[in-house]
């Protein structure tokens, strides 16, 4: 009875014996399969990590120089004395120079030099580490910034050009490659035998100088310049390196860094261009004088051309200019230049009415106002060659008879005759057609071919004496 009761208790338990054996089985088999996965998944992990080094390099170094332990939010030393930033600057080239804008544009290196304690490290040969751009994102530099700045980029080909150098001391070197362009407030009274004194300057944004002191690192020193600098309309005279505060009334006192540079124009562009046209222009309108008055079209057409040409080369000239409110050394010679061919317009329209009233008088003294003379003796121009001038010298009275015989000689004169005539009067014109254009002209022209000249002179001297 008792082995039949045994035999029935082994049959119930029997089942779960088998469901438990089972479960522990597929168990152990999902415990293997988690452990092969895992396995091949580190192994993978591995061999990537080998395949790609430079993944590894930037945790050592953060590990090396305790990044994660420590704050960089703060500047070194905070709530302490400021810290002292020094700076030296390498100008690589002065790209461009605009009077219209009033700006230059430069490309240079900036150097930050500080030394912050938390970036130090131990090192066996005391060298320094070498980082790029990666790393400034994670420890304190300073917000160096160019004042007046209009437009600035770091350059970034073919990487950004930054370079973050760490001693195991703790200082650190920080330089940047830039090209800014900034204001520059010219003075163009003297323009163009101007000299301009452009300056670039630098300043800490947010810290003032109860938390930064920037200084230069060298002193005259930390300007440096490239030997090859050079500009088409500018000649590089000095460059300089200064120190000052700026105060802002809700903010308090900064330490601000001058870059100054001065710049001569180059003259001999505005010569070519400004000047000697100017002055042709001018002596062109003089050739007036010497041609008759009586020659209405020639001067009156010289007179408007000179004139003309002389608003053409001060609009050309303005074109290029800022529009100020002052009157500039250009501008000084370009319109006394335009006076003067203006008023040798003006004094034949003196010239030329002062002849006409005066001519008029003499043939109304005269009566000669029939027959022959009465045509008006402005128009006279002799159509035969003989100048019908009451203000002709008596030395001309054989040449005027002449005239005279030939104007009544009858018709039927011999061809010999005529032949004759008109070789004598060929003659007798080829000698006194200059004292005839001479004795011609009003006293005005006269006394114009000396003083224009002069006075021009005069005032070429006192000009250039003022402003070179």
């Amino acid at each position: 009875m008792v082995l039949v009761m045994k035999l029935l208790f082994l049959t119930c338990l029997w089942p779960t014996a088998v469901l438990h054996s089972f479960q522990s089985q597929h168990h152990h088999l999902h415990h293997r399969q988690q452990f092969l996965f895992l396995t091949k998944h580190n192994s993978k992990q591995i061999k990537m990590r080998k395949l790609d080094s430079t993944k590894v390099q930037p945790l050592k170094s953060e590990q090396l120089l305790h990044i994660e332990d420590h704050d960089f939010a703060l500047r070194p030393g905070f709530g302490g004395s400021p810290i002292p930033v020094g700076i030296d600057v390498q100008v690589e080239s002065i790209d461009s120079i605009s009077e219209v804008d009033m700006d230059f544009t430069m490309t240079l290196y900036l150097r930050h030099y500080w030394k912050d304690e938390r970036l130090s490290f131990y090192s066996n040969k005391n060298k320094s580490m070498t980082f790029d751009g990666r790393l400034i994102k994670k420890i304190w530099v300073p917000d160096v910034f160019f004042v007046h700045s209009k437009r600035s980029f770091i350059h970034d080909t073919t990487v950004e050009n930054i370079m973050l150098r760490v001693y195991p001391d703790g200082n650190v070197l920080f330089s940047l490659r830039i090209t800014v362009s900034a204001m520059c407030f010219m003075d163009f009274s003297r323009f163009p035998l101007d000299t301009q004194n452009c300056s670039l300057q630098l300043e800490s944004y947010a810290y003032n100088e109860d938390d930064l002191m920037l200084y230069w690192k060298h002193g005259n020193k930390s300007l440096n310049t490239d030997e090859h600098i050079s500009l088409s309309q500018f000649f590089i005279e000095e460059f300089s390196a200064s120190s000052g505060l700026a105060f802002y009334s809700s903010t308090g006192w900064y330490n601000r860094l001058f870059i100054n540079f001065a710049l001569r124009r180059h003259i001999f562009f505005f010569v070519l261009q400004s000047y000697f046209p100017a002055m042709l222009m001018v002596m062109l309108s003089w050739v007036s004088f010497w041609i008759d008055r009586r020659a209405v079209p020639a001067r009156v057409s010289l007179g408007i051309t000179t004139v003309l040409t002389m608003s053409t080369i001060m609009t050309g000239v303005s074109a290029s200019m800022p529009q100020v409110s002052y009157i500039k050394a250009v501008d000084v010679y370009l319109w006394i230049s335009f006076l003067f061919v203006f008023l040798s317009v003006i004094e034949y329209a003196a010239v030329n009415y002062l002849t006409t009233i005066e001519e008029r008088k003499q043939l109304k003294k005269r009566g000669k106002v029939s027959g022959t003379y009465s045509i008006d003796t402005v128009q006279a121009m002799a159509f035969d060659g003989c100048f019908h001038d009451t203000d002709v010298d008596m030395d001309l009275t054989d040449f005027s008879d002449q005239c005279e015989e030939h104007e009544t000689r009858p018709r039927a004169a011999s061809v010999s005759d005529v032949d004759t005539t008109q070789i004598k009067r060929k003659r007798s014109l080829k000698g006194n057609v200059g004292r005839i254009i001479l004795q011609n002209n009003h006293v005005i022209d006269t006394y114009s071919r000396i003083i224009f000249p002069s006075v021009y002179i005069v005032f070429n001297f006192f000009y250039w004496g003022l402003y070179i």
